[in-house]
């Protein structure tokens, strides 16, 4: 069974008290439900025009509050889950990318949550939380070409063995883990505050785990809580 133990730096718990997330791990089997995601997002809509989450606005606040505290002006580089948010709120809906995306989205848009998800194959060694000193490697694309944009010294980073793997905590993802749907081992991070309640945490969870199995029934699929 694929094995996946995500650690937090204890210096990430003086930037942000109490956070914590969800890891989940999959063992992808073949998509035959892919319309899974589809319906996640209109739910996903549903509930931002609905508003129910009362805590929402206080939890992405917090997150702001976190960016700010490691040198990141919120106002440009939000948390992911505020930046879907932003995009659903401006253009009425999210460009849909394949169905594990798309799903895993839903989920952060229904529950003003970051969601995290990324292709485990290409890891080296296990993800951790931590502070970059700003010697490692991220890779991504600028005007279309591979290039490496290391983190600044101070920054919050998911990163592996061999390098970032997420900048500025949850804003960017890099190229070489970045999921599809063709992934065979996939893990996802859903990362909370304390503002939002741990039975929400959990629901996000649980509904992620319920999408994806209904999306491709077959696959094996682990959760645990992970805190610093």
């Amino acid at each position: 069974m694929l094995s996946v133990h995500p650690s937090i730096d204890p210096r990430v718990a003086e930037i942000a008290p109490g956070f914590r997330a969800i890891s989940v791990v999959v063992e992808a089997a073949p998509i035959v439900n892919p319309d899974v995601a589809a319906q996640a997002m209109e739910r996903a809509y549903q509930a931002v025009e609905a508003g129910t989450a009362t805590w929402a606005e206080a939890h992405l606040a917090a997150w702001g509050d976190a960016f700010r505290k490691f040198g990141v002006k919120p106002q440009r580089t939000p948390c992911s889950a505020e930046a879907l948010l932003k995009r659903v709120k401006k253009d009425g809906k999210l460009p849909t990318i394949d169905p594990v995306v798309d799903l895993y989205n839903a989920i952060s848009i229904q529950y003003a949550i970051p969601v995290g998800g990324e292709n485990f194959a290409a890891y080296v060694g296990m993800p951790r939380l931590t502070i970059a000193d700003g010697s490692e490697e991220f890779d991504t694309f600028k005007s279309g070409e591979p290039a490496n944009e290391p983190p600044d010294a101070g920054e919050v980073i998911w990163r592996d063995d061999r390098g970032v793997t997420c900048r500025r905590w949850n804003w960017r993802q890099g190229v070489r883990t970045r999921l599809d749907a063709h992934a065979k081992q996939m893990w996802f991070i859903l990362e909370s505050l304390p503002e939002m309640p741990i039975v929400s945490l959990t629901a996000a969870a649980d509904d992620l785990v319920a999408g994806l199995s209904l999306m491709m029934p077959g696959a094996v699929i682990t959760s645990e809580l992970v805190e610093a």
